[in-house]
């Protein structure tokens, strides 16, 4: 079956470009790519152009998820497969591939209307090394695994897993709180050797609850982590350790108000399902965890 094989970009919504700038750069280690576009601005994370777009349009929220296909022939089957399914899309112009930076993109939304693209061909610079925007230990992972993973709105959790196993996903239940019929299950999708690429099933006021982005070495969540705490920027969920993917992490807010989560050591995806009650160790709510921010409740 045709597939997607990973999260290659996205593009979020902010208010206050600056201070995103700074984030980004100073704290998390991005290299920011500004082309002088007015109204956006690039985040690069390896060796592609960009893994994060910010866009200046006041709405600190997702735009949209960018998913790769391994090629042209791949790209093709994709589309004969959404329309066999019956899910409306559109192919984008070479316009809108070129403001991508990939060779061909396609246009549709999820069950929740989130922005969906596929998309083949990133635009990859080997002769432009990434340099991150501060000192790191290491560097990103990113490679099979693609950018990260998110979690994400979604009110019909069954219709958004069967979308997604649409597009080649595959996965369910992960954590289960409680017993029997009235039992709440948050949904991991899997597209690569990551343990989760999209998770759904927490109500958000947001499309986005967070992004998960992982490095390589233990002490650069160590130095963030003091970077976060220094510059008093909230911590959502502190310190611990997932059952699932084994990432031993932290969760902070970014200037529009969802938030990151920094991690390391993550086990690959067993492509087994397991349920989990709890982390391993860890991981308690601090300024809101899942919930919107205490000013917003």
């Amino acid at each position: 079956m045709i597939q997607v094989t990973e999260l290659g970009y996205m593009g979020i919504g902010v208010k206050d470009l600056d201070a995103w700038k700074h984030f980004a750069t100073s704290i998390v280690g991005f290299e920011l790519a500004d082309e002088g576009e007015s109204d956006r601005c690039y985040l690069r994370m390896d060796y592609l152009h960009h893994r994060i777009v910010m866009h200046a349009d006041g709405s600190d929220d997702l735009n949209y998820l960018g998913f790769r296909v391994a090629g042209a022939d791949e790209f093709a089957q994709m589309q004969r497969h959404l329309a066999e399914a019956g899910i409306k899309f559109r192919v984008g112009s070479v316009e809108e591939a070129d403001e991508r930076r990939v060779l061909e993109v396609l246009k549709l939304d999820d069950p929740e209307g989130n922005p969906i693209e596929i998309f083949h061909g990133p635009f990859t610079q080997f002769s432009k090394p990434f340099h991150p925007g501060r000192a790191m230990h290491g560097r990103f992972k990113t490679g099979t695994g693609g950018l990260g993973h998110c979690i994400i709105r979604e009110s019909k959790v069954d219709a958004a897993q069967r979308f997604y196993q649409h597009l080649g996903m595959r996965g369910g239940v992960e954590y289960k709180f409680g017993r029997g019929k009235g039992a709440a299950g948050l949904v991991f999708m899997h597209c690569n050797d990551r343990d989760h690429t999209v998770a759904f099933g927490i109500p958000n006021d947001r499309r986005i609850n967070h992004l998960m982005i992982e490095v390589d070495n233990l002490d650069d969540v160590g130095m963030t982590y003091d970077l976060v705490r220094k510059n008093k920027i909230p911590v959502t969920i502190t310190p611990g350790k997932h059952s699932n993917d084994h990432m031993y992490s932290f969760y902070f807010r970014n200037p529009s108000g969802w938030s990151f989560e920094y991690g390391w050591g993550a086990r690959a995806a067993t492509y087994q399902s397991e349920y989990f009650e709890g982390d391993i160790y860890g991981h308690q709510f601090e300024a809101g965890g899942f919930g919107p921010p205490p000013d917003k409740k």
